[in-house]
């Protein structure tokens, strides 16, 4: 595999914000992380505070420990039962200095229409690394797939936002980072090849699900070694963080692996319908890569969204997963709207005071486990949908608690519940 693409900023297409402003990597910067006086200093681990020395990290078969250096705090729960981490022994990417991104396509990751796709890939000089799913819409009739990208064209990143490489701005600003774009429509999560959709063209490869695992063989021989990983993603990015975090915590059994959902809220079924979950599932094969440990995603009678979430906060009670929402959000309203009158032909989004209530049954009654694992920022009075990005980013202020710090704790492990 070769590297085809190389910049060190680039334009955006989809997202137009002022440019990211440029750290000293030779500055002493607050992190998020945990200080070094809570992280292991044994000479055969990498600490939460200390740089990835990206010329040996994943090669060497060095064990670390969790980002504040407690090697239990950080375990996945599993038993005998359960599936254990798979083993990944791909390529490591290319080191060719900080700062600059790399694009690497992959001649087993493809698009919908069939074209391949790929990752791109920054160094940073901080403890960690970000795993970024984009986000786009989705592909599951006529009107929404015509709305969905079906190839990616490697030309241009956004910028700012959790791109940004100032940690002073970007809790993760300083990060090795991964950005996986969005080609497939089936919101990072499927499995299905040559799938017909109804006044739709050709034939769909939904295989989200699938790329990702074929990411996973380069990324973890090269990142192996972060203390600390964040999985997160925007909108369709945001559901598919959620689905594809317990391959990837798996993946880091040593480290502290946080989720951070942006604007793909898994509501309750009175919310996001059954019957519009058991379409995608059927389109984008759902049984196949939601985990098959998880009893609660697979309801006899349709739906478990809600599910996994729960079952997520309980298996990964010692890590962090964050959501942030608006209450209004206008774009996932559209979307659940599907899910009307069981499904009937699409008359009207679904109604503001529902989705807001179904955020707040979320966050009450399926994530609310005494363990503490999940903590959610839900943004009131507002219809805006996604907050990696632009204005929302660095401006958002709930119950004065900002957006960026409450990030921030997110990644220490200190976030609370934040909004209605």
């Amino acid at each position: 595999m070769t590297t085809s693409s190389r910049v060190l900023l680039a334009t955006s297409f989809a997202l137009l914000m002022p440019a990211a402003a440029c750290s000293d990597p030779d500055a002493e910067v607050d992190t998020g992380q945990p200080d070094s006086s809570s992280t292991s200093t044994s000479d055969s681990s990498t600490t939460g505070t200390e740089a990835i020395d990206p010329t040996t990290t994943g090669t060497t078969g060095t064990t670390t420990t969790g980002g504040d250096g407690d090697s239990t705090s950080t375990s996945t729960g599993e038993s005998a039962d359960e599936p254990g981490p798979e083993q990944y022994d791909g390529e490591p990417f290319d080191w060719n200095g900080f700062g600059w991104w790399d694009w690497y396509e992959f001649p087993d990751a493809f698009c919908r229409d069939g074209s391949n796709t790929g990752v791109w890939v920054r160094y940073g000089r901080g403890p960690g690394l970000v795993i970024y799913l984009e986000g786009g819409g989705a592909c599951f009739n006529a009107l929404t797939c015509a709305n969905n990208e079906a190839s990616y064209d490697p030309w241009a990143l956004p910028y700012g936002g959790v791109l940004d490489e100032d940690p002073e701005l970007n809790p993760v600003g300083d990060w090795n980072f991964v950005y996986v774009p969005y080609c497939t429509g089936d919101v990072h999560a499927g499995a299905r090849t040559d799938v017909e959709i109804p006044g739709v063209e050709g034939v769909q490869q939904f295989v989200g699900y699938s790329n990702i695992g074929a990411y996973l063989e380069r990324i973890v021989p090269t990142f192996g070694a972060a203390p600390n990983v964040l999985v997160t993603g925007s909108s369709a990015g945001g559901f598919g963080a959620g689905v594809n975090f317990d391959r990837i915590a798996r993946a880091f059994p040593e480290a502290r692996v946080t989720l951070l959902d942006d604007s793909g809220p898994p509501l309750p079924d009175d919310v996001l319908a059954p019957c519009l979950q058991q379409q995608w599932s059927d389109l984008w094969g759902f049984d196949d890569t939601l985990p098959q440990d998880c009893d609660e995603c697979f309801p006899s009678e349709g739906g478990g969204m809600a599910g996994l979430a729960h079952w997520l906060g309980k298996k990964y009670s010692k890590h962090q997963l964050g959501l942030v929402s608006s209450t209004g959000d206008l774009i996932i309203r559209f979307f659940f709207g599907y899910g009307n009158d069981e499904c009937m032909p699409k008359t009207i989004n679904l109604p503001a005071a529902q989705f807001e209530a179904g955020l707040v049954d979320l966050r009450d009654n399926y994530i609310a486990d005494p363990a503490g694992a999940w903590s959610t920022y839900l943004v009131g009075d507002n219809d805006h949908h996604v907050f990696l990005f632009g204005s929302e980013f660095t401006n958002t202020t709930v119950d004065g608690v900002e957006f960026r710090e409450w990030f921030r704790q997110l990644l220490k492990g200190d976030a609370s519940h934040v909004g209605p």
